[in-house]
């Protein structure tokens, strides 16, 4: 089994020295709240569907549904606040046979160590301090996460959806990924962190090996999926970097404010960010999965972020929106497409919800939430256009002209969204 690396381009991944997209799906809760047979249906779905990554927290996910299997890292009375003095071997070893399962079917692994409710002076545990770790038992219980899940090559995913604001969760996350570069010297490790965030620790820098950013769940931040990696890759050095929270399809916006996050909704923030220098992957969930969601299992009583109900895990992995990723990965693959410039300035006048980017052959692509002409600065001629409904998958051939070196895509004939693929002819 090979260990997932960074290409050489510092842009993407690459597994047994072939191109990997890391195409996550967001199941945060699994080891507390997945059993054997829902696993194994749940596995077999999502490999349909083309995914190559299992996003995991190590410990029960603070905002997850209530469990019915039993099983914690450690003792408790009441699933929610922990005795971090007893461990409880038990839910390792079902943790690992879940993870094998896994790896057996092609998934990677994407485990978050130290959630970020676990450690004080962040936003959540702010909110509920209840299960914050002493900080002279960091050590001991990294050193046990790395023991247990090394032998499947995860990605380590050292903090979740957490900030570095303070002293105190510098100092845990310092530990922390210390610790993992220590014991796991092969693997990838990276930070999960919180919505709207582009703060890293300047003396993180070096130990992580790709960018995560959150562009998350609140109505009006949406557009944080194209502004945040242009941010990261102006900031900081090189790596690939991936958008590995975008709003979860059917997910509540966050803060109790009414509505929910659709299908198109979720295609955009993936080619949002694809388009906008996160081109190594992205990751998708869906409100149910994440969090588990289970008929007649009593509320968790932590809100987190203050989500409305999400229907049963049965309904939620038939969202639409899964199968939608899985032709974002198939479709960059079969186009023979790894790396993405984005090129947002040769577009003129253009809103900026619009997003291109260039293959490193010379072929161009632009998400387009709404039809409209798009005017691109530079001859194009010898190109021709073709637009995908990213609906129905239609294609419909484009008309463009050419002008004093001004190149006018004709609007698409689809209602909805669609992506455009400009090719040499």
């Amino acid at each position: 089994m090979a260990w997932l690396q960074v290409d050489k381009n510092k842009t993407n991944f690459t597994l047994d020295g072939k191109p990997f997209f890391y195409l996550a799906d967001t199941i945060w809760s699994a080891f507390t709240n997945v059993t054997d047979e829902e696993w194994e249906y749940y596995l077999k779905r999502r490999k349909e569907q083309g995914f190559t990554v299992l996003q995991i927290n190590t410990m029960p996910q603070w905002d997850r549904c209530m469990s019915d299997i039993g099983l914690y890292p450690f003792a408790t009375e009441d699933g929610q606040i922990f005795d971090f003095t007893k461990w409880n071997q038990e839910y390792y070893e079902h943790a690992k046979q879940m993870c094998q399962k896994a790896v057996d079917m092609g998934f990677q692994l994407a485990l978050v160590v130290l959630w970020l409710n676990h450690v004080p002076g962040t936003w959540g545990s702010r909110m509920n301090d209840s299960n914050v770790m002493p900080e002279t038992f960091v050590k001991e219980y990294v050193e046990k996460i790395v023991s247990e899940f090394d032998r499947f090559h995860p990605i380590y995913v050292v903090s979740g959806d957490t900030d570095f604001d303070t002293p105190e969760a510098v100092s845990y996350y310092r530990t922390a990924l210390d610790i993992v570069c220590e014991k796991s010297p092969h693997s990838l490790k990276s930070l999960h962190i919180k919505r709207g965030y582009d703060v890293i620790p300047e003396e993180f820098l070096d130990k992580i090996d790709f960018y995560m950013f959150q562009s998350g769940h609140n109505k009006d931040g949406q557009d944080m999926a194209y502004r945040l990696p242009q941010l990261m890759l102006e900031k900081y050095p090189k790596k690939p970097v991936i958008n590995s929270e975008p709003c979860y399809e059917q997910m509540g916006f966050s803060r109790k404010v009414y509505g929910r996050f659709l299908t198109k909704d979720v295609r955009k923030a993936a080619w949002s960010s694809i388009l906008s220098g996160a081109c190594a992957g992205v990751t998708y969930g869906a409100h149910g999965i994440w969090n588990w969601q289970k008929i007649n299992k009593p509320v968790n009583p932590i809100m987190g972020e203050g989500f409305d109900t999400a229907q049963p895990w049965q309904e939620a992995i038939k969202y639409a929106g899964a199968w939608d990723y899985g032709w974002i990965r198939q479709t960059l693959k079969e186009l023979h497409i790894q790396k993405l410039i984005p090129l947002q300035e040769q577009l003129i006048g253009a809103a900026e919800e619009i997003r291109m980017a260039q293959t490193e052959d010379g072929r161009y692509l632009i998400y387009l939430p709404h039809s409209t002409k798009i005017k691109i600065n530079g001859s194009l001629k010898g190109y021709s256009a073709r637009a995908i409904d990213l609906e129905s998958k239609r294609v419909a051939q484009v008309g463009t002209t050419l002008k004093e070196d001004i190149t006018q895509i004709e609007m698409h004939p689809f209602e909805g969204d669609a992506l455009i693929i400009l090719d040499k002819e």
